[in-house]
This record gives structure tokens, C-alpha cells and sequence, in this order.
């Protein structure tokens, strides 16, 4: 079983875990025999935090509760205030997560936090553009593996401008094998463009609709 971990913090851009959070809770278009996935929010502490929406998210659990398994996936979700060093604890374990074999998604502020930890240097990534992992992060030595795109999958590494939510929630529920792949491939045509032709083919995809 899978369990997804929400590192959620002050300011936290709301939108940016919304596609993916919403799809792991619901599972209304997972497939048949889908892997086990459990989704839990996590924090520095088990005090409320406010988002940059201004809603307040009680954490399930400490960082200290993420198991070093293959089978955890860390979700980091952009901040303004991922500058502050009392969010070290949470990239050194990013750290720890990705040696171990399990699977880190950062968003937007999240991956200036790897950055300027060194977690980026040496992996295909994306961010909100490579000047900007140079602004934030002074020592940002990954400028050959950046790419130009929305979000970038590295098998145990996701990472995502913060234009990149839908690519990225695309790419972690690819990683965690829950939907058909037609499902998935429908899911994103349909949310990128609205269109009708790909609501029903989404539909049409589902299990007990073919």
C-alpha cells in the first residue's frame, strides 16, 4: 500500500495540491484492483495551518511519522515561506526518501527548497524557470539537468512550476499505477481542454463502462 504524505505549511498554495489530493481522496476513477493508497497530511507540528487561500488544514501527523519506504510518496506543495529554516527537517528527509527508493513531488517554492539543498543537482527537473532556482536558491548547481516544461517526472522525483499542478498530478498518479492508462491520458485531455469529446471519452473509460 502506498501512502501519500501532504507536507503542509503556512501559506501553502492550495490550488497546487488540489487535482492530486482530490483525485488519491475520492478515487472515483481509479481502476479496478487499484493499489491501496492512504493520503495524510503532515506537518511540523500537529498545529493549524493557513493556507495562502486562508484555510485552515489540521495535520494528521509530524514528519517524524513518514516511513523510509518505497512505498511513500512525499507530497511538497509551493509556500512563500519555504525560506524559513524550520522547513530544513522536511528537505533533509526529502533527502532520505529519494536514497531510500521512495518517490518526492515538489511544486513551485518546494523545489527552490531541494535546490538550494542540492536534491536537483544532479536529476531532470523543472521549476518556475532556471533563473528562478538561481534567485532562490544561491546554491542551485543543477543547471544542465533543468528542462523547460510544466512539470518533469524522474521516476522517484516529480517537480513542477507552479503553472505545472495538472502535468504534475498527472505524473504522480502515473507513478502510483491507480488509474487505467487510458483513464489517465482521458483525465488530462479533459481537464486541460474542457472539451466534451473528452469528458465522455474519460467516462467511457471507466470500469463497468466499457
Amino acid at each position: 500500500m502506498f501512502t501519500v504524505y501532504a507536507y503542509v505549511l503556512d501559506t501553502l498554495a492550495d490550488w497546487e495540491l488540489g487535482y492530486v489530493a482530490a483525485e488519491l481522496n475520492s478515487r472515483r476513477f481509479f481502476k479496478k484492483n487499484a493499489p491501496e493508497v492512504s493520503l495524510k497530511t503532515v506537518g511540523l507540528s500537529t498545529q493549524p495551518v493557513k493556507t495562502m487561500g486562508g484555510l485552515t488544514i489540521l495535520p494528521d501527523g509530524v514528519i517524524e511519522d513518514i516511513a523510509l519506504t518505497e512505498e511513500s510518496l512525499l507530497l511538497l506543495p509551493g509556500a512563500s515561506t519555504w525560506d524559513d529554516p524550520k522547513h530544513g527537517p522536511v528537505i533533509q528527509l526529502a533527502g532520505r526518501l529519494l536514497s531510500a527508493g521512495a518517490t518526492v513531488c515538489a511544486i513551485c517554492g518546494a523545489t527552490a527548497a531541494l535546490a538550494n539543498a542540492g536534491l536537483l543537482d544532479q536529476r531532470p527537473h523543472t521549476s518556475n524557470g532556471r533563473g528562478y532556482l538561481e534567485m532562490c536558491a544561491p546554491r542551485y548547481k543543477g543547471q544542465p539537468f533543468y528542462a523547460d516544461s510544466p512539470s518533469v517526472s524522474d521516476h522517484t522525483l516529480i517537480t513542477a512550476g507552479s503553472t505545472g499542478a495538472l502535468l504534475w498530478a498527472k505524473q504522480i498518479l502515473q507513478r502510483l499505477e491507480v488509474f487505467q492508462p487510458d483513464t489517465l491520458e482521458a483525465w488530462y485531455a479533459y481537464f486541460s481542454s474542457g472539451r466534451e469529446q473528452d469528458f465522455f471519452a474519460l467516462m467511457g473509460s471507466l470500469p463497468g463502462n466499457q
